[in-house]
């Protein structure tokens, strides 16, 4: 009796066994086929990656060489043991620092500025109702169209007639005027649902009231956004702070780094030092809010 009641079992393991013996080849066919395009996108992913890095190794190794290694021919990658007086010059011999405290004050402050302002702005062209609201959104539009270089020299002669050439005033407050900010905040604050607003106002809060309670905490992603967006061109700008200061110690990162290659011979370890020196406080910035604009936006999305 117990050998006719093993019998099935035993059978039904053993035809377990060959189903998954004749599926086997299947799945390795399957298997070889996703293998092949998935080599290729790692191997061109490591291509593009190699291609995109190649420049910055290139900077960092020049800084770490004096002109005689960087002009050596065979040329060598990386010069062993590494040079530091590109680094102790740039640092103890010349403005470097100032610059770097210039572009910082002046980009953190323009960041947070902007940053409460763009976002007021785009609440009232979004949700509140007054004269002018579709204009002012046209003109904004239209703005956005206009490029820079056009803006200049009318830029200049205003910040000329309000004597604030050559001063921290004049770093700060014309790129308070770029309206992308506002644009990208209204475009944002249109998808937030008004029913949020209209029991907010039974509530008995204020206009102010709804916005910093209601609007702020739900755009907290675009705000991180704007921001990466604004520090990020305030600290490469060249062209305004070249023509708005005139005075060393008012200088940018920009224009001061510029300015090292027209006061003589130019020094390519000592200019590869400065751009490396550059880069430290943006990636750092970057690399801080990186996982904070992943979260955020994440968070939207599940909202």
């Amino acid at each position: 009796m117990t050998t006719d009641v093993a019998q099935p079992d035993v059978r039904r393991a053993k035809k377990k066994s060959d189903d998954e013996f004749t599926r086997k080849p299947e799945e390795w066919q399957r298997r070889s086929r996703g293998w092949v395009p998935t080599s290729l996108t790692h191997f061109a992913l490591i291509v593009i990656s190699i291609i995109m890095v190649s420049p910055f190794f290139y900077v960092i190794a020049a800084s770490l060489k004096d002109s005689g290694s960087l002009f050596a021919y065979p040329p060598k990658w990386v010069e062993l043991p590494p040079y530091w007086g590109n680094y102790s010059q740039l640092l103890f011999h010349s403005n470097f620092l100032r610059w770097m405290l210039n572009t910082a004050f002046v980009t953190l402050a323009v960041t947070g500025l902007k940053v409460v302002l763009d976002s007021m702005a785009g609440f009232a062209l979004a949700k509140l109702s007054f004269t002018g609201r579709k204009v002012v959104f046209i003109l904004l539009i239209a703005l956005l169209m206009v490029p820079f270089a056009v803006l200049l020299i009318p830029l200049w002669t205003v910040c000329q007639s309000l004597g604030i050439l050559n001063t921290y005033w004049a770093l700060i407050l014309p790129p308070l005027a770029n309206p992308l900010g506002p644009f990208l905040m209204r475009q944002i604050i249109l998808g937030l649902p008004t029913d949020l607003e209209n029991a907010a106002r039974l509530e008995g809060l204020s206009e102010f009231g709804i916005y910093r309670r209601i609007i702020m905490p739900l755009i907290k992603p675009g705000l991180v956004v704007l921001a990466i967006v604004i520090f990020t061109g305030q600290w490469v700008s060249f062209l305004w702070p070249l023509v708005a200061v005139q005075s060393d110690h008012l200088q940018l990162l920009t224009v001061g780094v510029a300015s090292m290659r027209a006061k003589g011979a130019v020094n390519y370890g000592l200019w590869s030092a400065a751009g490396v020196m550059s880069l430290v406080p943006l990636a750092i910035f970057f690399f801080v809010l990186q996982k904070q604009f992943l979260g955020r936006s994440m968070a939207g999305a599940l909202k």
